[in-house]
């Protein structure tokens, strides 16, 4: 997710379609990661295969949204040894769908999270940004959390480590977004805040009920800054896509503060309010975001035109609508119920985004040259 002011020189988008080659593990990460879904919802599934179940948090962070993320800041490197990273990055994530040793997927996790760390090193020569930074801090998360697993630490145990990678990743972006309307003094403060997600993810690790406690108030600061600064606060009163992706937005800093506030009151692993935590952390923020900003992300990355259009709201509110249904009728007022369906309608939900984009990129590759007017349908 990388700003503009520090990506690699454009180029004919038909030299870069190659590259949709590389999504295919990220992509086959996400289908199994969602089949795994079902399967821990205690409800049909495609592919019934039990190993798949516990396979779903490493195929879905890493494997999927990982790659993505490696993928995007290989392009904005323009080095092929940049592109190592979403593959190791893939193919780690998924190896547990084959029920791979953890070393095997422990030494592939940390190879790409290192490559993905090195790969920020020339973009903090290019530009020495605090959002920059900020994104370095979190593939220093990211790393963490694939050494602390091959050590044999329990994914739960993990979690904010994980939640840290994709909050400090995507938090960066929004930093550099809103550069121009920033002091000093407010860039200052963000560094600060991830500098103390960072600290706070180790020290869960290490004093589990305070640290836990201490990550959930940095998280809870954290996003009052992002919600306060971000520019979504304006463009959502405009709209077509402006409006799509500040509603994405806020929607999404609305399921990260719920995040934080669960992380606060603690949680045991295996409760409703763990559930809470981490579909809120990732899939009411990270899927959120990952949907704001595909209209403008991935045709960079892929090499694609995919415009936005009015198709894209439905699923972006079915996942939204999924996740009241299963955290607060579910999960908090205890309704198995209403935990299953809310949880499938999120996999149909992402799904159905999935499709939207193919179909928005299909359309816009076989129709002729709009000279950059907006499609609305």
């Amino acid at each position: 997710m990388s700003p503009a002011s520090y990506a690699a020189p454009s180029r004919p988008k038909r030299r870069g379609r190659w590259r949709l080659a590389l999504m295919l593990p990220a992509g086959l990460c996400l289908l199994a990661g969602l089949d795994a879904a079902l399967i821990l919802l205690d409800v049909p599934a495609p592919v019934q295969i039990a190993a798949w179940g516990p396979a779903h948090s490493l195929a879905m962070v890493f494997g999927f949204v990982g790659a993505l993320i490696a993928l995007e800041r290989a392009v904005a490197w323009g080095r092929a040894a940049g592109y190592a990273a979403p593959v190791l990055l893939a193919l780690g994530g998924g190896s547990q769908l084959f029920a791979a040793p953890r070393a095997l997927t422990g030494t592939l996790l940390i190879l790409g999270m290192a490559t993905l760390l090195a790969t920020y090193y020339p973009l903090w020569r290019r530009q020495r940004a605090d959002a920059v930074l900020i994104q370095m801090l979190g593939a220093c998360a990211g790393l963490g959390a694939t050494v602390l697993y091959a050590g044999g630490v329990e994914i739960s145990l993990l979690l904010p480590w994980l939640a840290a990678f994709l909050v400090m990743t995507i938090a960066g972006e929004r930093v550099e977004l809103a550069r121009i309307q920033l002091t000093s003094r407010s860039q200052a403060l963000a560094v600060v805040l991830n500098v103390a997600l960072l600290m706070s993810a180790a020290a869960s690790t290490l004093f589990v009920q305070a640290g836990t406690v201490l990550f959930g108030l940095v998280l809870c600061a954290l996003v009052l800054w992002l919600a306060v600064n971000d520019v979504a606060r304006r463009t959502v009163k405009l709209k077509g896509a402006p409006r799509y992706m500040a509603a994405c937005l806020l929607a999404g800093y609305f399921w990260l503060l719920v995040a934080g506030v669960v992380w606060m009151l603690g949680y045991p692993a295996g409760s409703g309010a763990y559930d809470t935590a981490v579909h809120a952390v990732f899939l009411g923020f990270v899927m959120s975001m990952i949907m704001a900003h595909a209209p403008t992300i991935l045709p960079a990355v892929l090499a694609i035109d995919l415009p936005y259009r009015q198709a894209m709201w439905p699923p972006v509110i079915l996942m939204h609508a999924g996740l009241v249904i299963r955290l607060w009728l579910g999960n908090g007022l205890g309704g198995q119920l209403a935990w299953q369906v809310g949880g499938v309608l999120n996999v149909v939900a992402l799904l159905l985004f999935v499709f939207v984009a193919l179909a928005s990129a299909l359309l816009a590759l076989t129709s002729a040259p709009t000279s950059g007017k907006e499609s609305v349908k």
